[in-house]
Order: C-alpha cells, then sequence, then structure tokens
C-alpha cells in the first residue's frame, strides 16, 4: 500500500498476539515500524522476523502503564522514525478470569490501567506531534466485550468498551486537526490470551467453548487482520473517524460509502 510507504508507525503490544502481527503487516507494506512492549526477548524476536522479511522497525522497551515511559518511546522514535504518523494501540492483558463478586480489585485494576489508561497515555504521547503537523491515524483494538456481555471476563469486556467510547469522543476533538481516530476488532485470534482462559478455573462455559475453539482452528487469518488495519491506517480512509469496524463487517465498501453519524458507533438502545 503506496501511502504507508516509509510512515512511521507505532505499535504498542507488538511483541506478540495481533499487536505483533500487524507489525509484521505493516513493515512489509513498507512501513517504519516502532515495536513498544514490555518483555525484551519478545520484542527481539519480533525485531528479527521484521529484519529477516526485509522491513525495517526499531524496538522501544516501555510499559503503557507509565506516561513518562510513553512519552519517552515516541521521543527516541522521532529521533530514528520521525514522529508517528499512526498510532495502534493492541496492548492489553486479559485481567481477572471469574465472577466480578469474586474478582480481585488489584486484577482489576491492572486491567484498567494496560487496557485503558495505557492506550490513553500512547494518544496523549503521539497527540501534539500530529495536531502541530495536522494529520495522523490512530487505531485502537477492541474485541467483542464491546458488543455484548462477556460473563467471567467483565474486566476485559468494560475496558474494550471503554475504548470505543474514548475513540468517538476523542475522534470528535481532533476532526478539526485532520486526525482520523477509530476501533477495529480483529476477530478471534489464537494468543496467549486463548489459553489462559482455557486453563483459568474461572471461565465460563461459553468462554471455555470459544476459546478451544479458536484454538483448533488459529481463528481470523492474520492476512485479513492486516488488509483491515492497513486501510484504517492509510489515506484511503480519510473520511472514517470515530467509528468501530468488526472484521466482518463489508469494510471494503466503506472506502466510497458515506457513513451516518450513527453508523458504526457504540450506540444507545432505543426503545419501543
Amino acid at each position: 500500500m503506496r501511502s504507508l510507504k516509509d510512515k512511521s508507525i507505532l505499535i504498542t503490544g507488538a511483541g506478540r498476539g495481533v499487536g505483533k502481527r500487524l507489525a509484521l503487516g505493516f513493515a512489509q507494506a513498507g512501513a517504519r515500524v516502532g515495536l513498544l512492549a514490555r518483555t525484551k526477548a519478545e520484542l527481539d524476536l519480533a525485531h528479527l522476523e521484521i529484519e529477516h522479511s526485509g522491513g525495517v522497525a526499531m524496538r522501544l522497551r516501555a510499559d503503557v502503564r507509565e506516561f513518562d515511559q510513553m512519552v519517552s518511546a515516541v521521543e527516541r522514535m522521532s529521533v530514528q522514525f520521525g514522529p508517528p504518523n499512526i498510532l495502534v494501540c493492541a496492548a492489553g492483558v486479559l485481567g481477572p478470569v471469574g465472577l466480578l463478586a469474586e474478582a480481585d480489585p488489584g486484577a482489576w485494576r491492572e486491567a484498567v490501567e494496560t487496557n485503558l489508561l495505557g492506550a490513553f497515555h500512547a494518544c496523549r504521547a503521539v497527540l501534539p506531534s500530529m495536531r502541530e503537523r495536522r494529520a495522523g491515524k490512530i487505531l485502537l483494538l477492541v474485541d467483542n466485550g464491546a458488543d455484548a456481555g462477556r460473563p467471567t471476563l467483565a474486566a476485559y469486556a468494560a475496558t474494550k468498551t471503554a475504548l470505543v467510547r474514548m475513540a468517538e469522543s476523542l475522534a470528535e476533538e481532533v476532526r478539526a486537526d485532520n486526525i482520523q481516530v477509530n476501533c477495529m476488532n480483529p476477530g478471534a485470534a489464537y494468543t496467549s490470551m486463548t489459553d489462559e482462559i482455557l486453563s483459568a478455573s474461572g471461565s465460563s462455559d461459553r468462554e471455555r467453548a470459544e476459546a478451544l475453539q479458536v484454538r483448533t482452528n488459529s481463528g481470523i487469518a492474520p492476512e485479513k487482520q492486516i488488509q483491515l488495519a492497513l486501510f484504517l491506517a492509510s489515506d484511503r480512509s480519510n473520511h472514517i473517524s470515530g467509528k468501530l469496524i468488526h472484521i466482518g463487517d463489508d469494510w471494503k465498501r466503506l472506502e466510497s460509502a458515506a457513513l451516518s453519524h450513527e453508523a458504526f458507533t457504540l450506540r444507545r438502545l432505543t426503545r419501543s
């Protein structure tokens, strides 16, 4: 995708899971990728895979829960690649698995700090340079918890739903700055979270069955997730902001479609 060649892209949670998948995809599209994660070994492996495939990337070891670390990471990336043109927030933890009435408050707090505040810290760190340049793309990864409740995964679902509303709000704040903010639901993918759900004694039967199915068939193909992310990060989606796009949506038609204000948003249900 030509519009992404030599673009500077910061991806949090890039050491594993969907974040790593997207990092590899953006690098193959010619972007310069800032790989941000907490674990050195995972960063080293992701960096090595990108370099071996001919891509360009740099490692940024940081904790999204710490705003100062995020600001420092963006500064380091800006020196080598230039300020981030695109931010992809993929860092996340599953949080406590089990009934909310029995959940560990500390584990809940960690989920909020990582999934929600971590995304806020990343956005806050890149927005000054994006607003100065009057251009930018922000993509927040969410899941089905933003569409419906997920029993025994309340912390994860709550934080992902909050990300959608944050994206909708931020999109309006920066619309005049030519910055687009969207959420992407990449669909089910086999990651370490899949194994966490299966190994946790508190998982609901529904969550366990869905996780087992994902582990069996590996979930959504990486290529489909990468194509949607590339579209939402490209100039082809400049007219789309404040939206929640699911991997199962007919998103290719959105390139030429006029979207209503309410379309693809976290809407309040109206009573009959």
